[in-house]
Formats: C-alpha cells, sequence, structure tokens
C-alpha cells in the first residue's frame, strides 16, 4: 500500500511538475494564467479549495493526481471565439496566448518537457550520489528456453551474485546439469531447478534469459549531476529508440512491443522495485520522468510535441494552421492515444494479473 501511494505521489509530482514549466514560462512572458490546479475536478464544482490572486485562481481538486494550466488564449483557439478575441485592445492581446509570437509560444509549451528531463535528471543524480547495492536482475527470458520451462520470469533477482559474469560462469561450468537458480520475487526467495543447454545458437545463452547489472557507486556532488546528466541523456535516447521500434511494430506488424507498459504495468513494476529498496523506487520516477519528456516530445496530436510540429510547419509556410484542423487533428489524436492505453492496460492485466 505504502507503494502504491508513494507512486501515485511520484506520478503526480512528475505532471504536476510538467504543468508548472507551462506555468512558469508564460509568467516570464506576462501571460494572462487563468487557472493553475492541483489534481483534476469533476465538474466546476468539484474543486475542494479555490485561493484567488488578482487573475489567476489557484485550486486544489478532487482528483488528486497531477494538474493543470489553464493559459489565456490557449484554449479559445478552436472555440469559436477568435472574433471576440481580435477586439481586445492592444495591451490586453499582448497577454493571450494566442497572439504570441511563434517562438513564444513554443517555448512555452516546450517548457513542460524541459521540466521532465530536468526532475528525471535531478533524480538520477540522487542515485548517483547516495549510491545504490548491487544486485543482478534477470531483464528478459526467451521463449522455450530453460529459464521460461523451468519457472523464471523477467524482473527476477538473482542471489548470491551481483555481476553477470560470475553468474554465467557458473551456468557454463554446469552445462547438461541439473543446478539451481536462487531468485528474490516480490519479496519471495524462490528455487529453481533448470538444466542450462550444452550447445546453444550463437548470442545465445545456455539458460535463455538476459541479465541486468544494477547498483552505482556512491559520486560527490559534482560527479553525481555530471554522470546522472550523461546518464538521462542516454535514457532520453534510447528511449526514443524504443518509440521508433514501438510505431515500427505496429505500422509493419500490428502488434504493440512486449516492452510497453501502461499504467497498471507501473505499479506492478514499482511494487517489485520498491521491495528491493526505496532507492530503486526513486530511480523508477526518475526513469518514467524522463520518459514523460520524450512521450511529451512526440509530434502526435493532443502531445505538446504535435503542438511544437505545428508551430515549426506554421514558421515554413508563414501562416497559422486552420484551427479546425487542429482542433480535429488534436480529437483525432487523442482517440487514438486512449485506444492505446485501453489496449496496453487490458494487456497488462493479463500478463500481470
Amino acid at each position: 500500500m505504502l507503494i502504491f501511494i508513494f507512486v501515485i505521489l511520484g506520478l503526480s509530482f512528475l505532471i504536476l511538475g510538467h504543468e508548472a514549466g507551462h506555468f512558469f514560462a508564460a509568467k516570464l512572458f506576462g501571460l494572462k494564467i487563468e487557472e493553475f490546479g492541483l489534481g483534476f475536478r469533476l465538474g466546476w464544482k468539484s474543486r475542494l479549495t479555490v485561493k484567488k490572486t488578482q487573475e489567476t485562481e489557484y485550486s486544489i481538486n478532487w482528483l488528486p493526481f497531477g494538474g493543470f494550466v489553464k493559459i489565456a488564449g490557449e484554449e479559445e483557439q478552436g472555440s469559436g471565439e477568435l472574433a471576440t478575441l481580435e477586439f481586445l485592445p492592444p495591451e490586453e492581446k499582448k497577454r493571450y496566448f494566442f497572439f504570441q509570437p511563434a517562438w513564444k509560444r513554443f517555448v512555452v509549451i516546450a517548457s513542460g518537457v524541459v521540466v521532465n528531463f530536468f526532475i528525471g535528471w535531478l533524480l538520477i543524480s540522487f542515485i548517483f550520489m547516495l549510491g545504490t547495492p548491487p544486485l543482478l536482475a534477470i531483464s528478459e527470458v526467451r521463449p522455450n528456453s530453460p529459464a521460461e520451462k523451468a519457472g523464471i520470469m523477467p524482473g527476477d533477482i538473482i542471489r548470491q551474485y551481483a555481476v553477470a559474469k560470475g553468474f554465467i560462469d557458473f551456468v557454463n561450468r554446469n552445462r547438461g546439469q541439473s543446478i539451481v537458480v536462487e531468485v528474490v520475487r516480490n519479496g519471495r526467495d524462490l528455487n529453481f531447478s533448470v538444466i542450462p543447454r550444452i550447445k546453444t545458437d550463437p548470442n545465445e545463452g545456455a539458460l535463455g534469459i538476459l541479465l541486468s547489472e544494477a547498483g552505482v557507486q556512491r559520486h560527490g556532488v559534482v560527479s553525481a549531476l555530471a554522470n546522472g546528466f550523461k546518464e538521462s541523456l542516454l535514457i532520453f535516447e534510447g528511449t526514443i529508440v524504443a518509440f521508433y521500434q514501438l510505431f515500427r511494430d505496429i505500422v509493419l506488424h500490428g502488434s504493440v512491443s512486449k516492452g510497453l507498459v501502461g499504467p497498471i504495468g507501473i505499479f506492478a513494476i514499482a511494487q517489485q522495485t520498491g521491495r528491493i529498496g526505496i532507492i530503486y523506487l526513486v530511480q523508477l520516477i526518475g526513469l518514467i520522468s524522463l520518459n514523460l519528456a520524450v512521450v511529451n516530445l512526440l509530434p502526435f496530436p493532443a502531445l505538446d510535441g504535435g503542438r511544437l510540429f505545428l508551430i515549426l510547419v506554421e514558421k515554413i509556410k508563414g501562416s497559422p494552421i486552420p484551427f479546425k484542423f487542429q482542433a480535429w487533428a488534436n480529437g483525432l489524436g487523442f482517440i487514438v492515444l486512449i485506444l492505446l492505453m485501453v489496449l496496453v492496460t487490458i494487456r497488462d492485466l493479463v500478463r500481470w494479473f
């Protein structure tokens, strides 16, 4: 239960940080912000409390998950109120998102992504500052392999070994003989009897598993920030590659990558990670933050990346994209995202439960 609460708060913090990026960028440019909300409301009257300061409402809402920022002139683009906005005084227009030059709108939209990357970088750097105990995890189990037949699963933590080479040497010394692999799964110690294959194909191990070494040595503050930044860039790049492979599989094969998880999968992973140690749970939140940065940069309608892409197209063609097209594209994109989330959630239920 504590792990569940920690992850909820962590994800809410990441979403709130993303929206805070939009908020402070808009404030920097002097834009009018109508509301900044903690959580989401179920209708206008579902807010718990509201504090009004001059022109901005600060609200706490019933659904304690994430937050939102409402910038004047941002939502009206497709709502039929453009004619009304055109009659605003020149000084007032300067405070509306719709009338900002493209580069300012680009900065406001991109600021949420920047904050998510910044949070991820700080959390990863924090891990480097504290250091983590070494451990050896199973990241993948090949189909029809000796490990799969024995019941070994991805996410299992191998006991008595923290370095892959030592475990691999142990397995290779006992090819064709029954060995006992001791693992930790969901806080429980489990033993599996398995016989490593004598002959294997190229790039294939005797057990048919992929190993992942975890754990970092403690660093000083400067070194931790530097290494954390490098690691964050590598994670960022790896996430971009993973999404490219995901969309390639969807287009070419009509299937969703097995490595993609939804909300339920995140909680299942967090439960497993939390049992290893709270420091690994913090690391997971950092990884999610970097993933959110990449997701929001995707040039897909209904995401920040889609809006940024339309701004770039606007600059190239020299005129704004028709608002009806923007509304249609964002609506269709939102539907596709919801369908994808439902599909992944259903698969999470089957996989984890």
